[in-house]
Order: C-alpha cells, then sequence, then structure tokens
C-alpha cells in the first residue's frame, strides 16, 4: 500500500471587510499569530480557542512561518486601520468629562 501525499488547503478565508479567519471559525489569524509568537504552542492554541482544530493550527503556524513578510505587512495593515478606526470613534465619542458626565446622570 502507498501513501497518497496531497497538497492540503490552507484553512484560511478572508471575509468581505479583508480580515482573515481560521477555518470555519471566528478566530481571526491576528489572533493565532499574537499567540504563538507569545510562545503558545499550537495544542495550546486549540486548547484557548476550542472552535479550532489542532491540524488547523498547524497549517496556519505552517503558512505563517512560509510567508511571513506577507503576513507581518497584513497585520501591520490591520492595526493602521484598527487605530484609524480607535481615532474616529474618539473624534465622534468625545471621552473627555465622561466620568463626570456620567456621575451628573447618576445625582439627577
Amino acid at each position: 500500500m502507498t501513501l497518497a501525499i496531497v497538497a492540503e488547503a490552507v484553512p484560511l478565508q478572508a471575509i468581505e471587510d479583508g480580515v482573515i479567519l481560521v477555518g470555519k471559525t471566528r478566530v481571526t489569524l491576528d489572533t493565532v499569530v499574537a499567540v504563538f509568537n507569545q510562545g503558545a504552542t499550537a495544542e495550546e492554541i486549540a486548547y484557548q480557542y476550542p472552535s479550532l482544530n489542532l491540524a488547523d493550527v498547524y497549517a496556519t503556524i505552517a503558512f505563517y512561518l512560509k510567508h511571513q513578510s506577507e503576513v507581518e505587512a497584513y497585520l501591520q495593515q490591520r492595526q493602521q486601520r484598527s487605530q484609524e478606526i480607535r481615532e474616529m470613534n474618539q473624534a465622534r465619542f468625545d471621552p473627555k468629562g465622561l466620568r463626570d458626565r456620567l456621575l451628573a446622570r447618576r445625582t439627577e
């Protein structure tokens, strides 16, 4: 009996807003890479995020290691976009004096 060696598709999918998800879950590539870079093993990641299966975690880590510069560029873009959204929200909803306004409502 011979072992059939078949290439598996990478378990990553981009949704409409450009976020990349792992497998058929809502766990992002960002999350898996961040936890991996903090020193977690694939098994620890699968344990920490039970919706992920271990094979998908290993495949995601392998993809990251093979395409590190592209993934890092993607993560940098996501970080910049996150900062832009944070700044827009702070401009729309000024947090200055929020505590005082909430305390004033409480005493009314």
